[in-house]
């Protein structure tokens, strides 16, 4: 993307970050959506000196989220870091699937949770339940914890399941593992926001893209309370070999899909 001083954006912008200014500047950066954006950089600017900050750091390539520091999930926001994960629209499809599989939940684990969106979402819309989030991550953690603590929700730093307390075993109503999927090979083709801001860990997914989802199918069956569900996301492709591991596991299996959200989601339960 080009910097604020490349021909084609306004010279005028820092002394004049009038809202068509900042739609120029953002239009010639290649930002799709340049009017919404530009109203959502005014609205959360306290000063003109700010708002061409934050300006110059979208048309650097920034992701907007990162920019004003929130993401919008399933009405919420949600507070984002870098070097943290953004929460994807797609992922609402997740929690809505949880939601309808386990609507009396009272124990919701979100594994490798960066910011905590989904666990946070889950929590308010079940109401007093039990909320652990972990990550290996130690940047999404402090992230999580932030977002966690408007529900009361516990947050811990390791690789999968080992962050978990033991305490959990046999309990865990919704698990909720938006693990990375995407094949080794295939991270150079995603979007430069994602490559270039977000941590590979919550990217690369190994050579098929599985490795994450095949060891959180071979443990959940010993985490989930007799009824519980285990939920992740993934691709199209991907999602027959994903229900595979999950029947390895010892779990009943299924995938849900919403085409409008390009979401495919695979479910395990514990019968």
């Amino acid at each position: 993307m080009p910097p604020l001083s490349s021909p084609s954006a306004p010279s005028s912008l820092a002394a004049h970050p009038s809202r068509d200014a900042v739609v120029v500047a953002l239009r010639a950066a290649g930002c799709v959506f340049a009017e919404d954006e530009a109203d959502l950089l005014l609205a959360t600017a306290a000063t003109p000196h700010e708002l061409t900050a934050m300006v110059e750091r979208r048309v650097a390539g920034l992701p907007l989220e990162l920019v004003v520091g929130w993401a919008e999930f399933l009405g919420r926001r949600v507070i984002v870091e870098p070097g943290v994960f953004v929460p994807r629209r797609r992922t609402e499809f997740l929690v809505g699937q949880a939601l309808a599989g386990a609507p009396h939940a009272s124990v919701v684990v979100d594994l490798c949770c960066g910011s905590g969106a989904v666990g946070v979402a889950l929590a308010a819309a079940l109401g007093g339940v039990e909320l652990h989030a972990a990550d290996i991550d130690p940047a999404a953690v402090r992230c999580a914890r932030r977002n966690a603590a408007a529900v009361g929700g516990q947050v811990h730093a390791g690789d999968l399941f080992d962050a978990l307390p033991g305490a959990l075993r046999g309990r865990i109503d919704i698990l909720a593992a938006n693990v990375p999927y995407v094949p080794t090979g295939e991270v150079p083709l995603l979007p430069a926001e994602a490559r270039e801001h977000e941590p590979l860990t919550a990217l690369d997914g190994g050579a098929d893209g599985l490795d994450i989802l095949r060891r959180v199918a071979g443990e959940a069956a010993g985490w989930l309370a007799p009824g519980g569900c285990v939920l992740v996301e993934t691709s199209e492709r991907q999602a027959a070999d994903a229900v595979e591991a999950f029947r390895r596991g010892g779990l009943t299996a299924r995938t849900a899909t919403d085409e409008e959200l390009f979401a495919h989601v695979v479910i395990g339960t514990q019968e």
